[in-house]
């Protein structure tokens, strides 16, 4: 199973494009940053006049450098606000990550239980079969009726259906656990048939504190939420002036290439007067913003939270159901050989005996379900408690 985890982290296309969001994330960090540096740009003109018979050349370079100074901390806000929407992206790729894991050890755990209640099918046709067997050889007796006989075919054909409506199912489970894996369906995924694992002990849940600073999706809502804030910081300084030094080189190559350069600093002031509230407008929709992601961030803890809580209610109440599953299994076994031994003896109806032959089966099939869904509710806590998951080893993490 391990193995399965590994390879669909490494071949999940579905993860694969959570990585890519996540690198481009990194590169609008990049971009945004580069605003706290100087630009550079070199032009170059070249001209050649031919008055009457004599050849004039001129070649005219120029060198511009632009730097705005960032006086009320609009640049630092804004690479600010990309970083922690980098750092959402991030939880969004662990979240990713954690999901697939836990999709494919729930697919293999269903495959697992396919492939158990399987052989229990086939164990009960073949039960149904002796039993057919017996009542046929009363029947040439005249010790019982052939309505008998009509029943027990009809409880063997369920049985049959069943069983195929199984095999359906273990190749549909086969198909999705190679997708997870990166794979095409028909190409199948190579596994060993085992019964289903026993449930391992419960884990420590931690402090409440802790599972925040765990889980990837709590994490998310956070980032985005000082990414709000950041907006709401560039927005108002907005409404301030803008200050940019601009510093321009030139020269031509009369009297030599690279001499009488003339130089000068400029320096741009800008102040916006009149512009009919649009900067107030903006800075409204991000407070507003804001505070739409401070409750998304409230709500997202109270799910984490919640989820924990359900995924442990649900596995206590599911080991009480087991416990009651198999006692009902035991009772109705042997409900089933007293009738048996009744009928035999001519003293029950053959209706108790198939009643209680079909009781004992379905509850052998629902024991099987039932210890499916105690791993699964194993599986839903493991995810709400958000085990550890390294980006680090795939993507080395500058910012």
């Amino acid at each position: 199973m391990d193995s399965l985890v590994d390879r669909a982290l490494q071949s999940n296309f579905s993860l694969e494009t959570a990585w890519h969001r996540l690198r481009s994330a990194h590169a609008v960090v990049d971009r945004e940053g580069a605003g706290r540096f100087p630009t550079l740009g070199v032009s170059g003109r070249g001209e050649v006049q031919r008055p009457d018979s004599e050849n004039n050349a001129q070649i005219r370079l120029g060198i511009t450098s632009e730097y705005e100074i960032d006086l009320w901390g609009q640049i630092r806000s804004g690479v600010d606000a990309a970083r922690y929407r980098m750092r959402a992206t991030e939880a969004d790729y662990q979240t990713a990550a954690l999901s697939l894991s836990a999709e494919v050890v729930r697919t293999y755990l269903q495959l697992m239980e396919a492939q158990s209640q399987h052989e229990l099918f086939e164990h009960q046709i073949e039960t149904n079969r002796q039993v057919l067997s017996l009542i046929r050889a009363r029947f040439g007796s005249g010790q019982i009726r052939s309505v008998d006989i009509l029943r027990q075919r009809q409880l063997l054909e369920s049985t049959r259906e069943q069983k195929i409506a199984t095999e359906s199912r273990i190749e549909v489970l086969e198909h999705q656990l190679a997708v997870l894996s990166g794979y095409a369906p028909q190409d199948g995924i190579a596994y060993t048939h085992r019964a289903l694992p026993d449930l391992p002990p419960l884990p420590d849940t931690g402090l409440p504190v802790e599972l925040i600073q765990r889980r990837p999706d709590v994490k998310r809502a956070y980032n985005l939420l000082l990414a709000a804030d950041r907006d709401v910081a560039v927005a108002i300084s907005n409404r301030y002036p803008r200050l940019s030094l601009t510093a321009l080189a030139s020269g031509d190559d009369r009297g030599g290439l690279f001499k009488d350069w003339v130089g000068n600093l400029i320096g741009n002031l800008l102040l916006p007067v009149i512009d009919g509230g649009e900067r107030g407008a903006e800075i409204k929709r991000n407070k507003a913003n804001k505070s739409a992601q401070l409750s998304a961030y409230g709500q997202t803890v109270l799910t984490a939270f919640a989820e924990v809580e359900n995924a442990l209610v649900q596995e206590q109440k599911q080991v009480e159901r087991i416990a009651s599953l198999e006692v009902q299994v035991d009772l109705v076994r042997q409900t089933y050989e007293q009738l048996r031994l009744e009928y035999l003896n001519g003293i029950s109806d053959y209706l108790d005996v198939l009643t209680a032959l079909t009781n004992e089966q379905r509850l052998r099939r629902a024991l099987i379900s039932a210890k499916l869904d105690l791993l699964e509710y194993r599986i839903a806590l493991y995810r709400a408690l958000a085990g550890g998951f390294e980006i680090a080893r795939k993507f080395k993490i500058n910012h």
